[in-house]
């Protein structure tokens, strides 16, 4: 069967008639895209030679915009779980629209999609350059978050009483689900709201984008928990130092601190299963290493193993639908700990867990710089009346992207150069399946 060729075209509100007031001089048209293919190159085999290959709008500022200025109302919401760099997109936002475009009305949105629903009586509060100046100094959000589905023709509904023309939604793949829901129902109703999606995943999972914000502090934060692991292990007669973190469905934040601190002897990810015991489990490979270097250091996803801590309980799933997962960290601490009691080694283990430490800090200086880029990039679309949209960066270029492109989660490739990367560096077997 000839695989389908993906459709990156961007829907607009309308015909730009209003010249920008941005006066920096330099605009980018729409007509500058780059091929997919540069990206995924085996689609050139499915391609003929009268097929046009699929590309991808570039994003940044228009020459000529939809909206005008002065009648402009925006509303900013953020959604999901806290990550590092929320509120500098809220304020690269705020000062991008207030300041290039001269827009005086922002709306911040309350505790995630909840503010919207008129039941839950969340305040709305007013975004000007004053209130925003200082919250990138700020870990989490200054809205607030809350996970679930809320009625997408309440909210919508909410969106038209307050006038709203763009609608900047912050968040991962649930959020651009439901933002991709909106932005359908506004179509339904033939109405004239831009919905902008900017994506947040602290995870870096999210399909066709190169790295979300948030990625690069937690990577340095994890960096910095190894090394805590490493002391400790190194510190005692056959030391192991465990570290839990996060990856729900995705190992790409151990994967890239495992790199950062070669200090990781074993890293479990949720796309590679293993077992516990046999010869080629993690408990022998555990003991092989203490036996030759006296200490370990394992690293493990939060969502790795989890076939193997479920027991009996029926899976249950939180407000947004996601398998409530069960404690990979502590099960493995027990079960290290009763393995090598069994067979009268001692050992000193030390388990240490710091996500939500990771989720709540201030974004660091290279999160900072793409979270205020992503900001005033979404603000630029969203002016330019392009809507059902994501920007982010994509093949090292950013860009914008349909919703409905990202609004699943990529996986490590377990046959590729990463992953084989990751193996060397910790010298681990590349299989703990018996």
């Amino acid at each position: 069967m000839k695989k389908k060729t993906p459709d990156f075209e961007i829907q607009e509100l309308g015909e730009p008639t209003v010249p920008s007031p941005v006066t920096s001089g330099y605009f980018t048209p729409d007509s500058k895209r780059i091929r997919y293919d540069r990206y995924l190159h085996n689609l050139n085999s499915t391609q003929t030679s009268k097929e046009t290959p699929p590309s991808i709008e570039i994003a940044g500022p228009r020459k000529m915009i939809y909206f005008d200025p002065k009648t402009v109302k925006a509303a900013i919401v953020t959604c999901g779980g806290l990550s590092p760099g929320i509120n500098d997109v809220i304020r690269a936002v705020v000062m991008g629209l207030y300041y290039r475009y001269g827009v005086r009305n922002i709306a911040g949105i309350r505790y995630g999609f909840q503010g919207l629903i008129p039941e839950y009586r969340h305040e709305v509060i007013s975004l000007t350059p004053e209130v925003v100046k200082d919250i990138h100094m700020l870990g989490g959000s200054v809205l607030s978050l809350s996970r679930g589905g809320q009625d997408i023709v309440e909210m919508v509904d909410a969106l038209c009483r307050m006038n709203i023309n763009i609608f900047f939604c912050i968040g991962g793949d649930g959020t651009m689900k439901a933002a991709e829901l909106i932005t359908k129902e506004i179509d339904r109703r033939d109405l004239k709201i831009s919905v902008i999606g900017i994506p947040k995943t602290i995870d870096n999972d999210l399909n066709l984008i190169d790295k979300t914000f948030g990625f690069d502090t937690a990577i340095s934060m994890v960096v910095n928990a190894i090394q805590c692991a490493h002391v400790e292990a190194k510190g005692a007669p056959m030391g192991i130092g465990l570290v839990k973190i996060m990856g729900r469905e995705s190992g790409h934040i151990v994967l890239s601190a495992a790199l950062a601190q070669n200090d990781v002897n074993l890293a479990l990810i949720p796309e590679v299963p293993f077992d516990l015991e046999g010869e080629k489990g993690l408990f022998k490979a555990l003991e092989k290493r203490l036996r030759e270097r006296k200490h370990a250091v394992i690293l493990v996803a939060e969502g790795a193993g989890q076939e193997l801590c479920a027991g009996d309980n029926p899976k249950q799933t939180d407000a947004s639908g996601n398998i409530r997962l069960n404690d990979i960290g502590v099960y493995l601490k027990t079960s290290i700990e009763e393995y090598f009691k069994e067979r009268k080694l001692e050992i000193n283990l030390k388990y240490i867990d710091p996500s939500y430490t990771i989720r709540s800090v201030p974004a660091n200086a290279s999160d900072s710089i793409y979270c205020e880029l992503l900001g005033q990039l979404a603000m630029h679309a969203g002016m330019a009346g392009k809507t059902g949209m994501v920007v982010g960066l994509f093949n090292g270029e950013y860009v914008h992207l349909p919703l409905k492109s990202v609004a699943f989660r990529k996986k490590v490739d377990t046959k590729g150069n990463l992953w084989m990367r990751v193996l060397e560096a910790t010298g681990q077997p590349v299989s703990m399946k018996n």
